[in-house]
């Protein structure tokens, strides 16, 4: 429990505050009540004890109760099977305990709550009229939001602890105090958001208290649902003050980032702080608009800025909280990643790396609880913690990230507190920081020196748009209250834009417009906020329980979107398929919808990234290295995801996937380049195009950081629930877009040559080809073949023609080849198309094109013998009349043999129809070109053809020249 501050002197104790384990001094308390009343104390942790205890018991029964329902009575009841008695009486028995335990626990709870009230008013009493008086320029206190309305703490605590005082003021910590930074004007102090992510218990909030010098409403788990359940259940935000890091001074801008305010801003619209503002705008108001330099030109930080703001964004770390971790990491710059020495990595904080490697490039690993380690051994352990989490990190872009060892309150949970308007004064050697309590006793911190230099070490100035663009302001809101007589006050983070008083801003979940009647940094009036900022926006007239979290923006700039079309790639460490159709759950900003998303384009976009990634280096090379800096956006940059900014083409063909590919096949014609590995050489999953079609439509600007995960999956089951992340490219409206998308399917049919043209000798190449073949088997004979005349045909050899028309009535059709072929009969034709998924006429596209005509000269077939008049048939005349003849290889018959070669040939031009081939059986027959011998088997049909046999085959080709031995 802190000391009596002008933050806390108006709150009522809590059970919190009594715990020893949760940070709490009961003995503190027993001190301000009588000799009598002292045991009320003991009375109100006996019954917190058996509420505890109740609590366990009865989140045993319910957790019982229901594996039972889902893993046996459910599955019986859908089987149509009847479930077992015992079963069911067992579920009833639970069910009486379960609500016996609940009666029992309200029960508990009242007597607890009876005692603390007592407590509460018996201090009162005693402390009647010992008040504490809060400084002018922080009216608004601290705890603003929790709305008490009771007596302070007794005073006497303040004279206990001023003995301490003096040595405080002479040890502490590098951090500037609240009366420090007021006479630095908010342009010249860079702000950086520092989320502060981990497992639930790790100490994140004592860390926070143990830095922070400025806080939020919403800090330190001030809401009463943290207090009662000991952990973060909300976003806390808090800052302190550094002078500018020496490695910041000399970096340059190209454009200038502005200064982002703690949140701090329940006092930005007070009444009293305004006459003090006036006085101070005229200097602010010389350096251009709201007192900000608007130079674009490189310049040194120092340059601009003086004071380096450390903006901390104290996350949850529960596995059912992860909607809001994910809220919180995506508007933040680095990321302070605790992890509890003792256990080392743990479910959430794994989630918690995948998250920042989505959101930043910089991280710095925390060991806290460091003093739970032996004095003795605490060097040795802390080297083996830090080897465990640098072998976790192997793979990531993290894994040469720092590593710091501390205790942010040795022994448990902090009791320091952080004045209002002071700063955090600490006291201490080098190696470890005490501060004293309310009453002198000393509770400690470990190394947090060391923390701060590697935290000033890694800071690197962020990439912000200095521009007035009051066109395209976007304010992601992360708190909302009511200030009475002056109006609701919404802080957050400025995302791109800008805006100043008066300027008209929407709400789009609500639909209404609203002027911004004040603006707030720093607790000091501001004229202006632009990207990166974290401010108050004090506007009248609304309700603050009408938003909790959202977006307010200039008037319609944010539309409401039912889908959108986003460049996604899976995360490494997500083991599930990702499929076509499924549903995930999407967050964009601090909203989490479910959607179902389909997922295409991977060959495509891989071939697409390189032509976007060498324009852009162009862009940058002729804006002088500068980033390009794109639409406003959630989720701050989704290039540090890995997410390139692409456009995307509705006019372009993409192939159909029935699921996320892991990889793009080898035989895609895919550019080298856009496989991507990782620090461990493992391939980076391909970036892929998806549909998103939210359940429920959102508000959100296109170009924001989209996180796809598996919310639904079991909380214990030690496995990553983060799927994808994404940047939103294009809206999609399923109505008017669905046509528009050209996924298609790859078609073939195949048939058959089953008669050839006359041959050709192609002039280029001398080579024997056909320009007309006849085919058959593609389709049916009552086919209506005017449909395909046109469509191209294909050969296992690459050459390609078209379709003229029809031949015949049996579904055979006729094929021209501009260039030729060497096709065979009975070699195969190939028609190959694709349809779209959204052609309702199921039409037939192909994408190649005629080859360029090659002539050739016609092969004359050899002249056919007249039969002599007399009508002679001596074998002997005919013997001799033959002798030579020469023919031409019509067609190869048989199955291959062995070598390659077919066994048999007909072959035509060696006899008339008028001769008796009987009496030439067994002739010798040679193929020409190749020397093959082989004989004649008998005739073939009625033309004066000839099958000829070869015992080793023939490798002669089709139209080969054949020669007739004397016999």
């Amino acid at each position: 429990m802190p000391p009596p501050t002008a933050d806390n002197n108006n709150r009522k104790i809590g059970i919190n505050d009594l715990r020893a384990d949760k940070g709490g001094d009961p003995d503190r308390y027993r001190r301000l009540l009588l000799p009598d009343d002292g045991d009320l104390i003991n009375q109100v942790l006996s019954h917190d004890n058996q509420r505890r205890s109740i609590l366990t018991s009865l989140e045993s029964l319910r957790s019982q109760s229901s594996n039972l329902q889902k893993n046996v009575i459910a599955p019986k009841k859908k089987a149509g099977e009847e479930v077992p008695s015992d079963v069911l009486e067992q579920l009833k028995e639970w069910k009486t305990e379960i609500a016996t335990l609940s009666n029992q626990l309200k029960g508990v709870e009242r007597e607890r709550d009876d005692t603390l009230a007592k407590i509460n008013d018996i201090i009162e009493a005693n402390s009647s009229g010992s008040t504490i008086s809060t400084d002018a320029d922080t009216s608004v206190n601290t705890n603003a939001t929790e709305n008490t309305s009771s007596s302070s703490i007794d005073n006497t605590l303040e004279q206990e602890t001023s003995s301490t005082e003096q040595q405080q003021q002479q040890q502490q910590l590098p951090l500037l105090s609240a009366e420090q930074i007021k006479t630095i004007p908010p342009e010249r102090i860079l702000n950086i958001n520092v989320g502060v992510l981990g497992h639930v218990d790790t100490g994140k909030t004592s860390l926070v208290k143990t830095l922070s010098s400025v806080l939020s409403t919403a800090a330190l788990d001030k809401s009463k649902q943290s207090r009662a359940r000991g952990i973060t259940l909300d976003l806390g935000f808090s800052a302190f003050l550094l002078p500018l890091p020496e490695q910041l001074r000399g970096e340059q801008q190209t454009i200038s980032s502005n200064n982002v305010s703690s949140d701090n801003n329940e006092s930005e619209c007070n009444s009293s702080d305004k006459k003090k503002k006036k006085k101070k705008s005229g200097s602010n108001n010389s350096r251009g608009v709201g007192g900000r330099s608007n130079s674009s030109s490189n310049s040194n930080l120092d340059q601009k800025y003086d004071l380096l703001q450390v903006t901390l964004v104290d996350c949850p770390g529960h596995a059912s909280l992860i909607r809001t971790i994910i809220g919180g990491a995506q508007i933040i710059d680095m990321v302070l990643l605790v992890v509890d020495a003792t256990k080392g990595m743990q479910t959430q904080t794994a989630e918690c790396l995948v998250i920042a490697e989505m959101t930043t490039r910089n991280l710095i690993v925390v060991l806290n609880k460091i003093d739970m380690f032996p004095e003795n051994e605490r060097e040795e352990r802390v080297q083996l913690a830090e080897k465990k989490i640098r072998m976790a990190l192997r793979g990531t872009k993290f894994e040469d990230a720092k590593m710091v060892g501390i205790s942010a309150c040795v022994g448990g949970e902090k009791v320091a507190a952080v004045g209002d308007g002071g700063g955090l004064i600490i006291g201490g050697g080098t190696g470890s920081v005490t501060t004293p309590n309310a009453h002198g006793e000393v509770a400690g911190t470990n190394n947090i020196h060391g923390l701060l230099d590697v935290l000033q070490s890694q800071m690197r100035a962020p990439n912000r748009d200095a521009r007035p663009s009051p066109e395209r302001f976007h304010f992601a809101v992360d708190h909302c209250f009511p200030i009475k007589g002056q109006g609701t006050v919404l802080t957050g983070t400025c995302l791109s834009g800008s805006a100043r008083p008066n300027d008209m801003v929407e709400f789009p979940t609500l639909a209404t417009q609203k002027k911004i009647k004040g603006l707030q940094m720093f607790r000091r009036k501001a004229n202006i906020i632009q990207q990166g900022d974290r401010a108050g926006i004090c506007v009248s007239n609304f309700d603050a329980k009408l938003m909790e979290r959202g977006t307010i923006a200039s008037p319609g700039t944010i539309k409401l979107i039912h889908g959108a079309i986003a460049v996604v790639r899976k995360v490494r460490f997500f083991k599930g398929q990702l499929n076509s159709g499924g549903k995930f759950h999407i967050s964009v900003g601090h909203q989490t919808v479910m959607a179902t998303v389909t997922f295409w384009g991977a060959r495509e976009i891989a071939r697409q990234v390189e032509r976007e990634q060498e324009s852009q280096q162009q862009q940058m090379a002729s804006n002088g290295n500068a980033p390009i800096l794109g639409k406003s956006s959630l989720g701050g940059t989704a290039d540090l995801a890995g997410l390139p900014r692409l456009k995307f083409d509705w006019n372009q063909d993409f192939l159909h996937q029935d699921n996320y590919l892991e990889s793009i096949p080898v035989s895609d014609d895919v550019l080298t380049s856009q496989v991507e590995t990782s620090k461990d050489g493992d391939s980076q999953p391909p970036l892929h195009w998806a549909r998103l079609e939210f359940l429920t439509p959102v508000y959100c600007p296109m170009d924001s950081l989209v996180i796809g995960s598996r919310l639904d999956t079991e909380v214990n089951a030690n496995a990553c629930r983060l799927a994808f992340s994404g940047r939103l490219v294009e809206r999609y409206d399923e109505r008017q877009d669905n046509g528009r998308l050209k996924s298609y399917t790859k078609k073939e049919k195949v048939g058959r040559c089953c008669r050839l043209g006359d041959p050709y000798r192609r002039s280029d190449d001398n080579k024997l080809v056909r320009y007309e073949i006849f085919g058959t088997d593609l389709f049916k004979k009552e086919t209506n073949m005017s449909q395909f005349v046109g469509l191209l045909i294909e050969t296992d050899s690459g050459d390609v023609g078209s379709i003229q028309s029809s031949f015949g009535s049996s579904g055979k059709f006729r094929v021209h080849f501009p260039a030729g072929t060497g096709l065979k009969e009975g070699d195969s034709l190939y028609l190959r198309f694709k349809r779209y998924a959204n052609d309702p006429r199921k039409a037939i596209h192909q994408d190649g094109t005629l080859p360029q005509a090659r002539i050739g000269s016609r092969v004359e077939p050899p002249v056919k013998k007249k039969k002599k008049k007399n009508g002679s048939n001596n074998a002997d005349e005919q013997s001799s009349t033959n002798n030579g003849a020469v023919g031409e290889i019509e067609k190869l018959k048989g199955d291959i043999l062995e070598n390659g070669k077919s066994p048999m040939a007909i072959v035509s031009g060696l006899f008339s129809m008028e001769d008796d081939i009987s009496k030439h059986k067994g002739r010798k027959v040679v193929a020409i070109t190749t020397e093959e011998e082989g004989s004649i088997h008998g005739s073939f049909g009625k033309m004066g053809k000839v099958k000829v046999s070869f015992e080793n085959g023939v490798s002669a080709e089709v139209g080969s020249r054949v020669k007739m031995l004397a016999a």
